[in-house]
């Protein structure tokens, strides 16, 4: 039976937000017995409800709430409204992501220490490492059906993964597979297999995607523990005199305030909507927003350095054809400064629409050129850049008290400008990818300039020492003992891998260290 709690019920544990972390940390700490109201900006929908169609399903799907940019990036000028590419509903971005899941390789753990000092750069080591996320990564893995974990098989290659595949080791790259995705490969699981049918991006239609849309929620739900209110957008999180968050204030689905009781509040609404939570929560005590004693808090906001590269071929290739992101080559992802930048990179399969790719490959541009290579669309291949950008005090994400939200809330604005170092690795890899693609005879390549975000990370980060950032080694807020952060938000850096494996794994760890000091009283 769904469990159904009261607004004035103090003994739960409140999440903000569903997506990978947490609607993970909802159902493991249901699991363990423990109340919990998670409160989701979205609606619910299943894989019966998602629409194969690009443009239908961003209008189910995506976070179209007002936002605002500022900075030198090309999202800002070409997509001003639109820094980030996530979705609002229960699941959150977790309906949307392609399923690729990497672990972080050990030096990103300790990027000051690896790197040294990045001038502009505001680097600092993790409190955490490798070592210590080993087990919180095998449970992730497990969890999510990750292939090529655990004895999973890797997803077959579609064409677009062959010819990225002939172009690599034409050129000497050797890591190169269908990666590590959380798409179940084989009937051994508990989803149904990968059918290949494309759309990933646009809510898996089987289900064989993990998502908490489908997997997390529901267990947690089955438990009796768990509470989902949709719809409901977070607006404050309240505190006592003491200084202890005590409830959470949020309009319901008919557009009505209510407030919710709590023992511990956790956020989890992405790296835009929880510092921005954050700072909309600011009071006598607080005047610079929740757990912002450091002045951290929206800060570092990194979004990984991207963009993309497309090949056209004198035969059909029919990139969109299979799983969107089942290809990798990781030869560029170790650190070798000697490349003119820190950090690596990693390539990786994509594929867009005919809709999309008009829009997404090279904005605002017309005519000829353009329109030609639209018509060799069925001879395309695409790839994705996936880097290591810096993290900077000034890309940080502030709230916009001129432009109101449609609850009246100042809405987020999310500054961006690219450091040095990313401007390097994006060269470096644009050239690369090009290579690629014309060490197999393609007849025309094209760099394409950054999408909206869908890594959004830091912003809350994690630090051993509080003035560095907000949260400690368990995403709890350095100033406030029960208010914790629960997704991307609390990476102290980017790393060159995809997010959500890692989210994931935290957000099992951090489970596990609230039930324990639930438990012992601590909190």
């Amino acid at each position: 039976m769904v469990a159904k709690y009261d607004l004035t019920d103090a003994s739960v544990v409140v999440i903000i937000g569903t997506g990978a972390g947490g609607g993970t940390l909802a159902n493991e700490l249901a699991q363990k017995g423990i109340k919990v109201v998670s409160l989701e900006a979205g609606g619910r929908y299943l894989p019966e409800d998602y629409i194969n169609d690009e443009w239908e399903s961003f209008g189910q799907l995506a976070w179209l709430d007002k936002r605002t940019t500022s900075g030198d990036w090309r999202v800002a000028h070409d997509f001003s409204g639109l820094p980030a590419w996530i979705v609002k509903a229960v699941g959150g971005t977790t309906t949307h992501w392609a399923g690729a899941s990497l672990r972080f390789q050990d030096h990103e753990w300790k990027p000051l220490t690896n790197y040294g000092r990045v001038d502009g750069a505001n680097l600092i080591d993790w409190p955490i490492d490798g070592a210590e996320m080993a087990p919180w990564y095998d449970l992730a893995e497990e969890k999510m059906g990750v292939t090529r974990t655990g004895n999973r098989p890797g997803l077959p290659g579609n064409n677009n993964y062959k010819v990225l595949e002939k172009g690599a080791t034409a050129v000497g790259y050797t890591m190169v597979h269908t990666g590590r995705m959380a798409i179940q490969s084989d009937d051994s699981g508990n989803r149904t297999s990968c059918q290949q049918t494309g759309f990933c991006f646009q809510g898996c239609k089987w289900g064989a995607k993990w998502s908490t849309a489908y997997t997390e929620i529901p267990d947690g739900e089955a438990t009796g523990n768990l509470e989902v209110r949709e719809r409901c957008h977070v607006a404050k999180i309240n505190h006592d005199s003491d200084g202890k968050v005590t409830s959470v204030t949020y309009f319901d689905a008919e557009g009505v305030s209510q407030t919710q009781a709590a023992r511990i509040v956790c956020v989890a609404g992405n790296s835009i909507e929880s510092p921005r939570l954050l700072l909309n929560s600011a009071s006598e005590m607080f005047p610079d927003g929740l757990a912002n004693s450091s002045g951290q808090v929206g800060r570092n906001y990194m979004r990984h350095v991207t963009g993309s590269v497309y090949g056209v071929f004198d035969k059909p290739v029919k990139m969109w054809r299979g799983t969107t992101m089942a290809g990798i080559v990781q030869d560029e992802a170790h650190l070798d400064p000697s490349r003119g930048f820190v950090g690596g990179y990693e390539l990786e399969t994509l594929s867009l629409g005919l809709p999309f790719m008009a829009a997404f490959l090279d904005p605002g541009k017309w005519g000829r050129e353009f329109t030609t290579a639209l018509d060799s669309y069925e001879n395309m291949a695409g790839m994705w850049i996936v880097g290591e950008d810096m993290p900077q005090e000034t890309n940080r994400v502030t709230v916009n008290k001129d432009q109101p939200d449609q609850f009246g809330l100042p809405s987020p604005n999310v500054n961006f400008s690219d450091h040095p170092n990313d401007v390097a690795m994006r060269n470096h890899a644009y050239q690369r990818g090009q290579d690629i693609y014309k060490a197999v005879g393609a007849t025309r390549v094209f760099p394409t300039p950054p999408y909206p975000s869908t890594h959004n990370l830091g912003t809350n980060r994690m630090s051993e020492n509080p003035r560095d950032g907000v949260v400690n080694k368990w995403g709890q807020t350095h100033d406030i003992t029960n208010l914790f952060i629960s997704d991307g938000s609390q990476f102290a850096s980017g790393a060159a891998e995809n997010p959500t494996l890692t989210i994931v794994a935290l957000a099992i760890r951090q489970a596990d260290h609230i039930a324990a000091e639930m438990a012992n009283g601590s909190l």
